[in-house]
C-alpha cells in the first residue's frame, strides 16, 4: 500500500531532486500533482527545478561532505539523482546505513554516472551486444588503442558527461590531440579519462524509455514506451520523434537489452536506455537511470509522459506507457551569452499548428545551451517533425 502524507505537515512525503535542471522540473511538477513535498538541489541558484519546488537548496553535489550533511538535514523519505555529478559513494554509505532510500538504488546511480561503470555491467558482466571500446587515461593511451584496433573511424567521449559534451567523432590521426582535448574540456567531473569506441555503421539510434514499476500484485513489473528516434549534433540532441518505426525483431531485441540491463540496477524508476539499430541487429550503448532529454517528446505523445511515469513508479504507484499520438521535439537553444533573457515571437511559435512550447526558466543563458523545446504532434511523423522545428525556429530569445 502507498500512502503520501500532506506538504508542509509532519505526515508529509518528501522527495529531494539532486540536479533541478528543465527534467528535473518536470519530475518535481508531476510529484506536486500527486501531493509530494519537494526539495530541489543544485549547483547555482534558481535553476530550473528549484523554481517550482517547495524548498531549493543550492550545494556542490560532489563534495561528499555537504551531500550528507544536506540528507541528513532535510531527512527526505526518497533522494532521486538527475545528475551524473552526485558523490555517488556517499549515497552508497547513506544508504547502506539505512537513512534514505536512492532512486533506483544507490548502486544504479553510482554505475551509471560514468561511462566506464556502465559499460563494463553490459558487456563484460551481463554479455551484452557493444560497439568495441577501450578506456584510456592519456593522449597516448588514446593513440594506441586506435591503433590497437579500435581503428578508424571511431568515437570519444569522456566517462562522465552529458547531453554530449565532449563527444567527438575520429576520422583519421588528424583529428585525434582534437578529439581527446574535447573530451578532457566537456567531462562533468575533472579526472582524465575517456572511453574511445569503435563506430558502428548503424541505421538509427533510439531510446528506448524502460520503466520498472510495482503491479497489482506489488511485484515490480518492466514497462517499455514506444521507441524515440533521435537527431544529435555534436553529441546533442536537437531533435525526437515517437514512435520510431523500426521491425518486431529489432524492437523485441532492443526490450530484451533494456529489461537485462534495468533487472540488474534494479530499483524503481523510469531509466532511458540508448541503442545503435542496424537492420534487425541492436546493440547496447548507454543508460541514464532517470528521464532522457530525448524522451521530453513523451510530453505531448503519450498519456504519462516520461516525468509522470517517474514519478508515479518511484512512489510505488502503477503506470501507463500508452502512445496517444505520433509527435516530435526540437530544441531551442539560446542563441545569446547573456543572463535574464527575453523570449520574442513566443505567439508566432504557437501559430504553427498543432503545438507547444516549453521555456525553461534557465537564469542565463549560451549560444548552444537548451533554454526550452518545442513539441508537435500529427499522424504523420514527418509532418510533426515539420512542425517542430519550425515553431523552435520562430522562439527568438535575445539578450536585454
Amino acid at each position: 500500500m502507498t500512502t503520501i502524507g500532506t506538504p508542509l505537515s509532519p505526515s508529509a512525503t518528501k522527495v529531494m531532486l539532486l540536479g533541478s535542471g528543465e527534467l528535473g522540473r518536470e519530475v518535481l511538477i508531476a510529484l506536486q500533482r500527486l501531493g509530494v513535498e519537494t526539495i530541489a538541489v543544485d549547483r547555482y541558484d534558481n535553476a530550473p527545478g528549484q523554481q517550482v519546488a517547495h524548498h531549493s537548496r543550492t550545494i556542490a553535489m560532489t563534495d561528499p561532505e555537504q551531500l550528507k550533511a544536506l540528507i541528513e538535514a532535510e531527512k527526505p523519505d526518497l533522494v532521486v539523482p538527475e545528475i551524473e555529478a552526485i558523490a555517488t559513494p556517499m549515497l552508497e554509505a547513506l544508504e547502506a546505513d539505512g537513512v534514505v532510500r536512492v532512486i533506483p538504488t544507490a548502486r544504479a546511480a553510482r554505475l551509471t554516472m560514468d561511462r566506464e561503470g556502465i559499460r563494463r555491467l553490459a558487456a563484460e558482466t551481463l554479455g551484452l551486444p557493444t560497439s568495441p571500446y577501450q578506456f584510456c587515461d592519456s593522449l597516448e593511451q588514446l593513440q594506441a588503442a586506435i591503433d590497437g584496433g579500435i581503428g578508424y573511424p571511431c568515437i570519444v567521449k569522456p566517462v562522465m558527461s552529458s547531453s554530449g559534451k565532449g563527444q567527438s567523432k575520429i576520422d583519421g590521426p588528424a583529428d585525434v590531440k582534437a578529439a581527446w582535448d574535447y573530451a578532457m574540456a566537456g567531462g562533468r567531473v575533472s579526472h582524465g579519462r575517456i572511453i574511445v569506441e569503435g563506430f558502428i555503421d548503424f541505421d538509427y539510434e533510439i531510446t528506448l524509455l524502460t520503466v520498472r514499476a510495482r503491479g497489482v500484485d506489488a511485484q515490480v513489473e518492466t514497462h517499455f514506451c514506444a521507441p524515440i528516434g533521435h537527431k544529435q549534433v555534436s553529441g546533442d540532441y536537437v531533435e525526437s520523434w515517437q514512435p520510431h518505426p523500426m521491425s518486431s525483431v529489432a524492437l523485441e531485441r532492443a526490450r530484451v537489452i533494456a529489461r537485462e540491463v534495468t533487472n540488474n540496477l534494479g530499483g524503481q524508476g523510469l531509466f532511458g536506455v540508448e541503442l545503435f539499430v542496424k537492420g534487425d541487429d541492436v546493440w547496447f550503448s548507454e543508460v541514464s537511470p532517470r528521464p532522457h532529454d530525448t524522451g521530453m517528446v513523451t510530453m505531448i505523445t503519450q498519456w504519462q509522459n516520461e516525468f509522470e511515469l517517474h514519478a508515479r513508479a518511484i512512489l510505488g504507484l502503477p503506470v501507463n506507457t500508452t502512445l496517444k499520438t505520433p509527435g516530435a521535439s526540437a530544441v531551442i537553444y539560446g542563441g545569446v551569452d547573456a543572463k535574464g533573457i527575453v523570449f520574442d515571437d513566443v505567439e508566432r511559435a504557437l501559430q504553427v499548428p498543432q503545438t507547444d512550447i516549453r521555456l525553461f526558466g534557465k537564469p542565463e543563458s549560451f549560444v548552444k545551451r537548451r533554454m526550452g523545446v518545442a513539441l508537435a504532434y500529427d499522424n504523420d511523423l514527418d509532418v510533426a517533425r515539420r512542425h517542430a522545428l519550425e515553431a523552435a525556429s520562430r522562439v527568438k530569445p535575445r539578450a536585454v
